[in-house]
């Protein structure tokens, strides 16, 4: 393991933390999928996947500030500027996994299992570990 790497990981103080973080993130993760089905009714999968990634997104951001980083002392506008901007790197590896499973990847192997979920949900799972580096590191850093 890199010393860069070896830094950011969770140590076993930060593991409740760590652990904390990916309930929430799972229940926004569900927040996510559930928005992602319901609107693709009415959109391609990737504007229902873009949509899904919002509702997500503001949900997180709640339950992150209340249950797992918040500091009263960091200014909300500046927490929220930050969380944008780590969750804008989030949504191009969600969109981009979720769309090349479903377009690509699945049809050549002729997989059709729910292919559209099962690639939604692969793609929701990728960014969770950079996730938390950032938003622990960044986007709720007192400073």
């Amino acid at each position: 393991m890199t010393k860069a790497l070896a830094a950011a990981a969770p140590s076993s103080g930060n593991f409740v933390e760590f652990a904390r973080f990916v309930s929430v993130g799972a229940i926004a993760a569900v927040v996510n999928l559930l928005t992602r089905y319901l609107v693709d009714y009415y959109v391609s999968f990737e504007a229902a996947v873009l949509v899904g990634y919002l509702a997500g997104a503001v949900f997180a951001f709640v339950l992150f500030q209340r249950a797992i980083f918040g500091d009263p002392g960091t200014p909300i506008r500046r927490q929220l500027r930050r969380f944008a901007t780590v969750n804008l790197f989030g949504l191009g590896l969600t969109l981009a996994i979720s769309s090349f499973l479903a377009r690509i990847a699945f049809p050549a192997i002729d997989w059709t299992f729910h292919p559209y979920s099962i690639a939604h949900f692969i793609g929701v799972c990728a960014p969770a570990f950079t996730s938390y580096i950032l938003h622990k590191r960044y986007t709720y850093a007192g400073n």
